[in-house]
Parts: C-alpha cells; sequence; structure tokens
C-alpha cells in the first residue's frame, strides 16, 4: 500500500493512497479464511468448504468489502502517522472508474487537517464575578405574586359590574344555526374575564354584565378549531350570569407558606431567596463567561479551517433569517446569502470551539453518563407523553447527541479554566446585574 502527498497548503491536505492487487487479493483471502467455518455448501460439512470454492462462490462480493477495508485501515494508518485530526470527513474518489480485478486500486485523499492549537496562559485570565443577594424587596414580590396566583374570588356587592380580572358564574348554552352541539353547554361555570380560556371574544362580551343577566354572546370559531365540524362556524351562547366575584389575594400567612409546601412564612422566603439568588447567579455566570471568551478570543490567533468557517457562516445566516421571520417554519426560502459579519462571528466561534476542545482535550474533561442522561431527560420533557419515542430517536442519533453533549462539555471546560484564572467578586444590584446581561445583547 502505497500514499502519496500531493497537496500541503495551509491546511488542506491531498493524498493518492494506492492499494497493489495483490494486497486486495490477500485481503479477500483473509475474509475467505475468516468466515470459512461458518459456510455450509450442499457436498460439503460445515467448516470444510474449500477455499477455493468459497473464491469461486463469494469472491466477487467480498471484493467490495476488502477494497473498503483496505482504504478504510490506510486512512486510520496515516492519521495515526501524522496525527491529524480532519476538521471534516475527508473527500475521498476512486480515480480508475474503468477498474476491473486485477488492477491496483487508487484514490485521491483531500481534507482540511485541523489546526496545532498554541498554548495559552489561562493564569492571566482575569475574571470579575457579579454576586447579587436576594433584597427584602424582591422576596416580597415574589411572596405578593405566589399570594395573587393562590387568589380566591368573593362576591361583588348587589348590581355590581363585572370587569376584566372579575370571575363569572355562569351557564351556558352554545347553538350554530339555532341547533345545540356537544360539548357546548355547562352549568355553574367559573370563568375568570381576561383568562383568553375560551373563544376569542367571548369573554369581552360578559365585561359590564350583572348577577342575573341573560347576555347572548356572537362568536365565531377560529378556522383551525379542534372540531372540524365547528371550526370556522358563527355561534350564539346563551349565557344566565349567576354571580360576579372579584378577585382577593391570599393572605402572606403560614397557611400560604403550606400551600407552597414550605413548614412556615419564614422558610418560604427562605426558599424564594435561594431560588432568586440561584437565578442570579445564573445570569451573572452568563456575564462572566461572556468576559472569558472575549479575553480566549484575544489571547490566541492561529488558523482556522476553511470549510468549519463556511459552513458555521451558513448556519448563523440561515438561523437569523429564521429569527426575522418567525412565520416561516419550513425550510423553503431558497439561498440565503452569507455576509462578512456572519464569517467574522463564524471565525470567533470555530476559533472558540477549537480552543475549548483543545483545552477540554488536555485537561481530560469528558462528559460522564449521567450527565448525558440528566440532558436527555431535560429534553424529553418537552414531549409529554412522547419520552419514550424521544430517547429512542437520541439512542439512535449521534447528531442529537452531539447536540446535547457540546454545551455540557463546554461547560465543564469553562469551569476549568475559571478554576485556574484570577476571578474576584463584586457584589453588585439586581438592577445592575440585569444592565449587564441586557449589555450581552448589544455586544
Amino acid at each position: 500500500m502505497q500514499v502519496t502527498e500531493t497537496l500541503n497548503e495551509g491546511l488542506k491536505r491531498g493524498y493518492t493512497i494506492t492499494v497493489s492487487a495483490a494486497e486486495l487479493d490477500a485481503k479477500v483471502q483473509e475474509k475467505l479464511v475468516e468466515a470459512q467455518p461458518e459456510i455450509e455448501v450442499k457436498g460439503f460439512r460445515k467448516g470444510k468448504v474449500p477455499l477455493a470454492i468459497l473464491r469461486k462462490q463469494f469472491g466477487q462480493r467480498l471484493l467490495g468489502d476488502a477494497m473498503q477495508d483496505a482504504i478504510d485501515g490506510a486512512m486510520r494508518d496515516h492519521f495515526e502517522s501524522t496525527g491529524h485530526r480532519p476538521a471534516m470527513q475527508p473527500d475521498v474518489k476512486m480515480t480508475n472508474e474503468d477498474w476491473k480485478e486485477g488492477d491496483d486500486v487508487v484514490v485521491n485523499m483531500s481534507y482540511e487537517a485541523l489546526p496545532d492549537i498554541p498554548e495559552v496562559d489561562l493564569s492571566s485570565v482575569t475574571l470579575e464575578k457579579l454576586v447579587v443577594k436576594a433584597e427584602d424587596e424582591a422576596v416580597q414580590d415574589a411572596l405578593n405574586n405566589l399570594a395573587q396566583t393562590a387568589q380566591n374570588f368573593e362576591d361583588k356587592e348587589e348590581g355590581a359590574e363585572a370587569a376584566e380580572g372579575d370571575q363569572v358564574v355562569i351557564d351556558f348554552l352554545g347553538k350554530v344555526d339555532g341547533e345545540a352541539f356537544e360539548g357546548g353547554a355547562a352549568e355553574d361555570y367559573p370563568l375568570v374575564l381576561g383568562s383568553n380560556s375560551f373563544i376569542p371574544g367571548f369573554e369581552s362580551q360578559l365585561i359590564g354584565s350583572k348577577a342575573g343577566d341573560e347576555v347572548n354572546v356572537n362568536v365565531t370559531f377560529p378556522e383551525q378549531y379542534g372540531a372540524a365540524n365547528l371550526a370556522g362556524k358563527d355561534a350564539v351562547f346563551e349565557c344566565k350570569v349567576k354571580a360576579v366575584k372579584a378577585p382577593k389575594a391570599a393572605e402572606i400567612t403560614d397557611e400560604l407558606a403550606k400551600q407552597y409546601g414550605a413548614e412556615d412564612l419564614d422558610a418560604l422566603k427562605k426558599q424564594i431567596a435561594e431560588r432568586l439568588e440561584a437565578e442570579y447567579a445564573g445570569a451573572a455566570r452568563a456575564v462572566l463567561k461572556r468576559s472569558l471568551l472575549d479575553q480566549l478570543d484575544n489571547l490566541v490567533k492561529f488558523d482556522l479551517p476553511p470549510s468549519l468557517v463556511e459552513a458555521e457562516a451558513q448556519q448563523i445566516a440561515h438561523q437569523l433569517w429564521h429569527d426575522e421571520h418567525p412565520e416561516v417554519h419550513d425550510h423553503n426560502h431558497g439561498n440565503i446569502e452569507v455576509t462578512d459579519e456572519h464569517r467574522k462571528l463564524a471565525e470567533r466561534r470555530v476559533r472558540l470551539g477549537l480552543l475549548l476542545a483543545e483545552v477540554g482535550r488536555k485537561a481530560e474533561i469528558d462528559v460522564t453518563d449521567a450527565e448525558m442522561t440528566q440532558a436527555v431527560l431535560a429534553q424529553a420533557r418537552q414531549y409529554p407523553g412522547q419520552e419514550r419515542a424521544f430517547f429512542e430517536f437520541v439512542q439512535k442519533n449521534a447528531a442529537v447527541q452531539q447536540q446535547l453533549r457540546a454545551p455540557i462539555f463546554e461547560d465543564k471546560v469553562v469551569d476549568h479554566i475559571v478554576a485556574g484564572a484570577n476571578v474576584t467578586e463584586k457584589e453588585v444590584s439586581k438592577d445592575e446585574l440585569q444592565k449587564a446581561v441586557e449589555a450581552l445583547d448589544e455586544a
């Protein structure tokens, strides 16, 4: 087997791989010997079929496998001996298309090698970690929201009109073309006006009604309504208002705390403070991570594989186009132009991605099975009732597994770098943290 270099330009590499006819024949013979014990042919006992007969019967079929094995082996040996890591799948093409049995096999292989990543003095990285404590005001606001969520409704004074946010207790009967329809009637139904839980236009027509009123509500079912026999149809709901009630927030007491699983009000306040500080810590980490990536981007420069940059630029352009056109859910939108701005952002992402991958490789950082399982579980929760199908989909799809693994790996590498960096803490207010987070989007 012979490997000859044909291209060495920047990160681009090209080679001609020649597998001699004799080597190929030996590979076929090897496969026949390997298969012989399991083959049974009429007139011979299992495992006793002469190799000459096996070659005549199965040789042609094994030739393609032998050819592929030989080429794959040559590529594997090449990457082991050179230390090259291809940026993307190598392009391999057979040159002698008129090949026939007995000829040498000649293929051209080309790829872009990943660059050598220079050593970076990570101890020179200086970071500021923003720390926000949960203020009493923020905890109280959260308590008020919980009390609002746990609100009750109390009867308004006699003759009071229903306003948005009030609850009306109604009997109703829906009709289409004068005929009642299935599922269109209920008694003593508590409806909060403004909740948008009914057909568009229904709730607004009950604003201003009083207990004892009878109101005909005229609506049109949406064209995409779940029941096909009602979709797009005009309907009249005969409503009798039996009560009008105003919302009343629950009292902030130990009883409210127990509704949310806390032992008492003090325990609930502590839980809220911990949750708020965890949210603040997450936002502060995003700010710290951006600062780290900005510094790393300036600390090191190296050649980038053009194919990776172009692929990333196209992905960025595609994603930004869909962000600007949220009404388009498919990919039938024609070609999307990749701009210099897209390429500049792609270069940064590719450079940082390669650098973090190299730091992680040298530090022997890996994503554990337990971490992957947690990531899959988190994604599966987005598909209630279809969790098993999602798990099976992930198991069979290496690309999806990589999409789940990549952010976990990156975060672990970031934590590794931060652990060795010069980090100082700075206590700031919630508003100051918010401004820092907003600045991330503006950058």
